[in-house]
């Protein structure tokens, strides 16, 4: 071999075998709930699939598949995340739970006061 061909042998790189990244499946519940949880979190679909590791485009595809029926690809429960409307009833809902919660508080200490005290026909222990 001359000294140009060890050269040129030199240069050229043996062929690696190349492992071909499988191709991830994921089940329909992962798609509707990936779905479920970008429409109503407000962010974009981008952010939602970077959290997820997808590209934004899969969940434009899931969402046409899993997503609401409505033409605006909002769910149609209730107003869009954010807006004052959904501030306003997220605020009623927690004022309904802190009423709810002081009556369970009223009842257990009442119930507390109630058997804390000694009944008439119990003797302390002392002689009389």
């Amino acid at each position: 071999m001359t000294e140009s061909e060890r050269g040129k042998a030199c240069m050229i790189k043996p062929i690696k075998a190349t492992s071909v990244p499988s191709r991830r499946k994921f089940d329909e519940t992962f798609k509707a709930e990936a779905v479920h949880n970008w429409l109503s979190s407000g962010k974009s679909a981008t952010v939602i699939a970077q959290e997820l590791g997808l590209s934004p485009e899969r969940l434009y595809a899931w969402r046409r598949r899993f997503g609401p029926a409505d033409a605006g690809g909002r769910a149609a429960a209730g107003p869009k995340p954010g807006s004052s409307a959904d501030l306003q009833s997220q605020l009623d809902a927690a004022r309904r739970e802190v009423r709810h919660l002081r009556e369970q508080r009223d009842i257990l200490k009442k119930t507390l006061g109630i058997l804390s005290e000694p009944s008439p026909s119990v003797t302390n222990g002392s002689p009389r």
